[in-house]
C-alpha cells in the first residue's frame, strides 16, 4: 500500500497548481505515491459537485479570483481560459497508467507536464502528439501513449469507483495510508506536517 494515494485530474487547474510539491513532500518523508487519475466530471456527478460552466455565478467568480490568488503565490504561469479545456481527458490518464506500470521516468514530472501543457502552455492533452511528448519529455517510451488502452481504462474507470468509495469528490485529493485525507494543492502543507507526526 502506498504512504499517499493521489486522486488527480489532467484537467484540473488545482491539480495543476500543486506543481511538484506532493513529490519534494514525499521525498522528504521516504513516502510512496499512487498516483490515481480520475474523471473528475464523473466524480463531480457521484457526488454532488457541479461542473464549472454550472455553477452559480458567485461560485464562477470566486474560483477565477482563487485560481488567481494560487497562480500568484505559487508562481505558476496558468491561462484563465485555456484554447483546449475542457478536452477529452482519457488519453492522457491512460497515458499516466500506463507509464506508471512501465516505470523507466519520472511520473510526477508527466503528470505535471501534461498539466502545465493544458493549463500553461495552449496544448491539447487529448493529442497524441502533446501526450508522446509529455511521455518523451518525462523519461518514458512515447509509444506508451498507443498501448495498454484497455487496461488503462479499466483503472481509469476503477480509480473513480475507489475515489468515491472512500471520500474523494474533488482534485487534486490526498489520502495518507492512516485514512487521512487532504483536499487541494492548498493543503499540501497540513499533509506534509501529517507525515512529519507519522513518523515521529
Amino acid at each position: 500500500m502506498a504512504d499517499i494515494d493521489y486522486f488527480f485530474a489532467t484537467l484540473s487547474p488545482f491539480s495543476y497548481l500543486a506543481g511538484q510539491r506532493l513529490e519534494e513532500i514525499a521525498a522528504r518523508h521516504g513516502a510512496k505515491i499512487a498516483y490515481k487519475p480520475i474523471d473528475i466530471m464523473a466524480l463531480f456527478a457521484r457526488t454532488g459537485g457541479v461542473p464549472p460552466k454550472d455553477r452559480h455565478p458567485s461560485r464562477i467568480e470566486y474560483r477565477a479570483q482563487e485560481l488567481q490568488r494560487q497562480m500568484r503565490k505559487t508562481g505558476l504561469p496558468l491561462n484563465m481560459k485555456p484554447a483546449f479545456w475542457p478536452t477529452n481527458a482519457a488519453p492522457s490518464s491512460y497515458a499516466i497508467i500506463a507509464a506508471g506500470r512501465a516505470g523507466g521516468g519520472d511520473l510526477g514530472a508527466l503528470c505535471h507536464g501534461i498539466l502545465r501543457a493544458c493549463w500553461a502552455e495552449e496544448r491539447d492533452i487529448a493529442q497524441d502528439e502533446v501526450i508522446r511528448d509529455c511521455l518523451s519529455s518525462a523519461g518514458f517510451d512515447p509509444g506508451l501513449a498507443d498501448s495498454g488502452l484497455l487496461a488503462g481504462a479499466e483503472t481509469y474507470a476503477a480509480n473513480l469507483e475507489e475515489a468515491v468509495e472512500r471520500g474523494v469528490f474533488g482534485a487534486p485529493f490526498y489520502i495518507t495510508a492512516d485514512g487521512q485525507r487532504f483536499w487541494g494543492q492548498d493543503r499540501l502543507d497540513d499533509l506534509d506536517a501529517h507525515l512529519a507526526e507519522m513518523k515521529g
